[in-house]
């Protein structure tokens, strides 16, 4: 406990202090090479702790929202003469009749910056 309390409140608030931190968004301007390799590490330990937070908290979005959530596996099968000529199956899981699409995949699309369509079955 002693080290860790010694690094914290000696060595890193040296570490802080000596730091070449300009005062302003120009003031990196005026800063030399030797000054902002000093920067490096603080800046880069820094971008690091915010990724890994974000990381953590980030939203998690799941491939399939809310079809058949209470199975464990969502399978669904089809017989080849209950097709139709042509019949398209939905692969962005938000389609109201859900295996089939119904064009849901467009708004998903736009909103997520995506290009899944459907799968497009057709009889010879």
């Amino acid at each position: 406990m002693e080290f860790s309390c010694n690094l914290i409140k000696v060595h890193l608030a040296n570490y802080l202090a000596n730091l070449p931190l300009p005062n302003s968004f120009l003031g990196i301007f005026k800063l030399g090479g030797k000054d902002i390799v000093k920067l490096i590490p603080f800046y880069a330990t820094i971008g690091g702790v915010c990724y890994l937070s974000y990381r953590v908290v980030k939203p998690k979005h799941p491939v399939n929202p809310c079809i058949k959530k209470e199975s464990p596996k969502v399978v669904d099968g089809f017989d080849i003469e209950e097709l139709g000529e042509s019949t398209a199956f939905c692969r962005c899981w938000r389609s109201s009749k859900f295996p089939l699409c119904d064009g849901a995949h467009n708004k998903y699309n736009v909103e997520q910056k995506d290009n899944v369509g459907p799968l497009i079955i057709k009889k010879k």
